[in-house]
Order: C-alpha cells, then structure tokens, then sequence
C-alpha cells in the first residue's frame, strides 16, 4: 500500500465533507487567532506603560484563562458534530475491508491536516490583528501606539502547546467512539436519536423549580451584599434550570402539544411536533447552550458597556476633590504643618489649593433594626449581617457648616442625616446610650472613597459638637477593642491645572511622603504619614479596570457569538440529512412541497428563536439583580444600564436573525 495512501485519503475525505469541514477549520482558525491575541496583550510591554494599563493586563490574563477554557470545550462539542456526520463513512470503510486501525490513520491525518492548517492560519491572522487590538486598547490612554509588530515567544508556546492538546484529545476521543463502535452502529450513526424520547416529569419538575428559585432570589434580593453573595447560587440555579427544562421540559411541553389533537391534527403542527419530538433529545443541549451563551453575551456587553460609560459617575462618587490626604495624626499642629507642606510643594507647579473641604469623622461598622443601631457581636446573626449591616459616619456640626456654607443650630439630642443608597425614615437613632432626634436629612455629603466604596449602607451623622464624637469614640473602641475605629481627619482639594500636571503633582506628593517615612519622627523633615488618592490616578486606574472589562466582554462576545453561529449551522446540516430521506417520503405518500416548506419553516423558526426568547427572559429577571451588583461599583446609573441593556439585545437579535437566514437556507437547501 502506498505510504501516502492514508494522508490522499484524508485530503480526498475533506475536499468531499467541505460543508461540514470548512467551516469546523475556519471557527478552529478564528478560535485560535483570538486566544492568540488576547495571549499577546496580556504579555505585551507596551500595554504597560500607560499610566493604569498593568490593572488592564490582570484583566486581560483572566480573559485568556475564560478564553482558553472555552476552546477547550467548544472545539471538543463541535468535533462531536463532524463525527456523527462521519460514522457513516466510517462504517463504510468498516464493511469494504478497512480494519479500525487503518480508519484512525485516516482520522489521524485528518486531525494532523487541520491543527496544522488551523494553528498556521490562526497565529498569523493573529499577528496580524494583535497590532489593530492593542491600538484600540491603547487608544482608551491617549498613548501613542509603537511602530511595528510586536510578536510574544511565550504566547506563541502558549497557543501551540494549548491547542496542540485539544486535537491530540479531539484525536482519542475519535478513535474511542469508532473502535467501541460496531459497523452496524457507524452506518447508523445518523439515525441513532431516531427513538422518540420518555416525557420526565420529575426532572421538568425539577428544572422548573430550579429556574424559578433563580428567578426568584434574582427579583426578591434587594441589599447589594446579599446579591453579591448570592449572585453565583441565582446563576447556576438559572444553568441548571435551562439545561433541564430544555432537556426534559421541551420534551413534556411537545407530548402535550401531540395531545392536544385540534393543535396537533394539522399539517404543519403534525410535521414540526412529531419531528422536534425525535430531534429534541439531540438538540436539547445545542439549544440550551445557546441560550446560556446568548445570555453570557447580553450580560457582558451591557454591564461592560454601562461601567465603561458610566465611569466618570464613578469617579465623582469616589472622589468628591481632586486630592485628598487622610493623614494619621491629627492634632492642631500637625493639620497646620500638613496645609504649609502641600502649599510649599503646590507651589513649585505654581498652583493653589481650591475648593477646598475639611473635616474630622468617626466610621464603624453596625448593624441597623429600624431606629436602632447595635454595636454588639452578641446580638449580631448572619442573616442581620448580610441584610441590615451598616456604617456610621459621625462628623460635627462645625465641619458640616463649613462645608454647606450654613448657619444651622443643633441640640445635643439633636442630628442631621445624609443616607446613602436610600434614604433615612426614622424619625430618631439609637446608637449605644445615645437616642438621637433626626432634625433633618440631606444629600450627597463628600466621602472619602474609602466610605463611597464601602458596599453597605453609609449613614453620615452630624452631631452638635466634638465632644460627643470623642464620647461615640470612646464606646466602640471598648467593643471592637482592637478592631476599633478611631477618628480621621479628611483634607480635600482641586488644583486649576491639565490631567497630566495632576498626575505629576502627585508623583511628587508621593516621593515626598516616600522620603519622610525615612526620617525621625523629631525632625522638621517628618511633617505627614498617612493615605493620599489622587482622582486622575484613579480614574485613570478605572479606566484600565473597565476597559480590559469592556474589551473582554466584547472579545468574548464576538467568541461566544462564533459559538453560537457554528453550533447553529451543525444543527441544521445535521438535522437536513436526516430529514431528507423523511421528507422524500412524506412527499411520496401525498404531502405537497408547499405543506413540507411550511412545516419545515415553522420547525426551524420555534427551534432557532427559542433560546433567545428564553435568553430575553433570563436577563429580564436578572436586571435588578445586576442593578444590585453594579451599585456595589458606585454605577447607580439605571437609565444607562437599561439602554444598554435594551441596545445590546437589539443588536444581538438583528445578528442572530442574520444567521438565522443563513444557516436556514442551508438546510431547505438539503431537504429540497
């Protein structure tokens, strides 16, 4: 035999399967090509000369890791497509004389042909496109992108040695299935879902009862930190729920139908319920996974699409001034010589300080039962800690003056209120000895961001005088001991100057700070010890944060949409071949074309928008649940993330009607 007998049959097999061959090689090219790319960005040196970009480049190795995993199982799921398309010929080769080793040589150079194809291809396009990636990520930092390309050694060995696994696996698995396989069993191996599946309840049941817990913690959640916890339950709930009912519900759902005769005895009805009733329990999965990864990509590009716009609400949220300075100490003295030291160093830019705002406050962590606010672990359970958990902010009425530019008067019985995430009711509060009179509330007092971070509750309390602050001081430091709180100095303040002159005044104030924490505490040279935030910095740092996220979630999008599309198009060549002979017949015994194209219409229609009608309804539920998440983030923007929520649906259902026309027309085309 001919030494290249099995590598021309190979070539000779491809040329013949090109339908289903094609676009298997394309999909693995195109896999290939993105985990390549986003390899090389998180690898890439220019990335991290951007002020914020090394948060991105985190950011960026996380997707590779989700990007890598998904090839792995993708790659594998949609080889199962081509293999049962194959069995047939396999079986073929079986009873013509072909022993199963020689058909693994054959599948061997089959395999060998287009991991070499596709890892050729896909590393070259994706140096090619890795240079237009990283322009548009730089492009986010106003950097200046670099002439030519930039190839990484150690993403090139990651994507061979990656990939080179899943075929050496796709491999094996292929040979398994054809030598457990009997001959009979490979020239069966398009008909073998042919046996009409049992209607289970019990597991419907079940799979209702799991999407509807989902459902329901999704809706019924209402504190961000219950959510957050509860955010992955609520997702594998829904999973869990959706393979299930699609499995098993669709099946019981499609026997009802059959039940109902005034329904089922019609043409179309007839066709596309008996038809779907054997196909479901092949395509129940392929269905369910497009579901879970349409609602995957709604989720990613709506909530990257809302952080990334919404970000400079965050940032206001965050930092109420430019600068601010939390120093250690803060005495009389030590305020004073912090001003004359962030004076002398403004100066050498020749700025000022403006806007600015001071004051002295007192945080700790309670828990909140309608007026009342228990500081005592004792009385603390896990259930009032998730829902009721909150923070006291105490400042005094002269700081709140100050700041307000008022003249307002308190009793010492006496408070103000400014609550945030949602307002204060209660008429008084009630914290250790203290029973506190609500004067009156008020809105958007400047936190630190330390306190606009925090995800529970904030509730900044004025009080008459200092004293009281230091008698409050004085209470929660005997119970937390030493976890308590003391209190903090805030020193906030602008500077009239461009992006890149803050970030340099910055650097200075922080070479300062740097330098001080060398010399003695008795020195002149030693004036402050303590936290410094800058906005631009931040802002700049969220950027990278939102941006590596942005990019991903349309990266992975655009990945799990290539999913969706190919698991579409194999589901339609496959269910063509094995309904055309069916349909032959139904034409022979009377059925007109024209009933055949209805029925075939209707099938394909209910089954290819049935996962993205199930997808509108589980980000449907989901949208307060996220709402609760992104609040977390300070993005409390809802109208932002309904717009684009509602803008990537849209997009996402004109593609998938796209591919709809596309993948239909192949399959009238084979039963035709």
């Amino acid at each position: 035999m001919n030494r290249f007998f099995y590598f021309k049959l190979a070539v000779t097999n491809i040329k013949k399967n090109a339908k289903t061959y094609v676009p298997y090689i394309i999909t693995s090219i195109l896999t290939i090509c993105m985990f390549y790319i986003i390899c090389s960005l998180s690898n890439n040196p220019d990335l991290t000369k951007a002020t914020g970009t090394g948060t991105m480049s985190e950011v960026l190795f996380l997707g590779t890791i989700v990007c890598g995993i998904f090839a792995v199982i993708f790659l594998f799921y949609t080889n199962s497509f081509l293999m049962k398309r194959r069995k047939k010929e396999f079986g073929l080769y079986n009873i013509l004389g072909m022993e199963k080793k020689h058909i693994s040589r054959v599948v061997l150079c089959e395999t060998v042909i287009i991991s070499l194809v596709s890892l050729i291809f896909g590393i070259l396009v994706g140096i090619l496109f890795d240079k237009l990636m990283l322009l548009i990520l730089l492009s986010m930092f106003t950097v200046k992108v670099p002439l030519g390309f930039y190839i990484s050694p150690q993403s090139l060995k990651t994507t061979i040695i990656l990939f080179v696994v899943i075929f050496v696996v796709i491999f094996l698995n292929s040979i398994r299935q054809i030598h457990l396989a009997k001959p009979i069993e490979l020239l069966q191996g398009g008909t073998v879902g042919e046996k009409e599946p049992k209607a289970k309840w019990f597991i419907a049941l079940l799979g209702f009862i799991c999407l509807g817990t989902g459902y329901y913690i999704a809706v019924t959640t209402t504190n961000p930190i219950a959510a957050l916890m509860l955010f992955f339950v609520a997702v594998i709930l829904v999973i869990i729920g959706t393979y299930l009912l699609f499995t098993a519900g669709s099946i019981v759902l499609l026997k009802a139908l059959r039940k109902n005769k005034n329904y089922y005895y019609k043409t179309k009805h007839f066709i596309s319920v008996s038809g779907m009733i054997y196909r479901m329990k092949q395509n129940a999965v392929g269905l369910a996974n497009i579901c879970v990864l349409s609602t995957m990509v709604l989720v990613m590009l709506s909530s990257t699409f809302s952080l990334w716009y919404g970000m400079n609400d965050i940032v206001d949220n965050y930092y109420p001034r430019e600068f601010q300075f939390t120093p250690s100490e803060y005495s009389d003295k030590d305020i004073k010589n912090l001003k004359a030291w962030i004076n002398n160093t403004l100066d050498d830019f020749d700025q000022k300080p403006t806007d600015i705002i001071e004051y002295k406050s007192l945080n700790f962590a309670c828990i909140n039962n309608g007026d009342t606010f228990i500081v005592d672990k004792a009385n603390s359970t896990y259930s009032n800690m998730v829902n009721d958990i909150s923070t006291l902010s105490f400042v005094t009425l002269d700081d709140y003056n100050k700041i307000y530019n008022s003249n307002v008067k308190l009793n010492d019985d006496e408070v103000l209120i400014c609550s945030s995430r949602e307002k204060y009711s209660e008429q008084q509060l009630k914290v250790f000895n203290y029973t506190f009179k609500v004067k009156n509330t008020f809105d958007n007092f400047p936190t630190d961001q330390y306190v606009a971070a925090n995800v529970a509750k904030n509730h900044v309390v004025v009080v008459k005088n200092i004293d009281i602050l230091k008698n409050i001081n004085k209470l929660q430091q005997k119970v937390y001991g030493d976890m308590a709180s003391d209190i903090k100095y805030f020193y906030f303040f602008n500077v009239d100057t461009t992006a890149e002159n803050i970030l340099k005044i910055n650097d200075k104030f922080i070479d300062e700070i740097r330098a001080m924490a060398n010399y003695p505490k008795d020195t002149n040279k030693y004036i402050y010890q303590g936290k410094i935030d800058c906005r631009e910095e931040s802002r700049n740092n969220l950027i990278a944060l939102n941006g590596g996220l942005l990019f991903i979630g349309v990266f992975l999008g655009v990945l799990f949409m290539i999913a969706t599309i190919l698991i579409m198009y194999y589901k339609q060549i496959s269910e063509g071949y094995d309904d055309k002979e069916r349909f032959a017949i139904m034409q022979k015994v009377g059925i007109s074309h024209k009933e055949i194209k209805k029925s075939i219409h209707s099938q394909v229609l209910t089954v290819f928008f049935l996962p993205l009608i199930v997808a509108g309804i589980h980000i449907a539920f989901a949208f307060p649940f996220i709402t609760k998440i992104l609040a977390i983030l300070n993005l409390t923007n809802i109208k932002l993330f309904v717009i684009s929520t509602c803008g990537s649906f849209l997009i996402f259902a004109i593609f998938y009607g796209i591919v709809y026309r596309i993948t239909a027309r192949s399959y009238y085309k084979i039963v035709s």
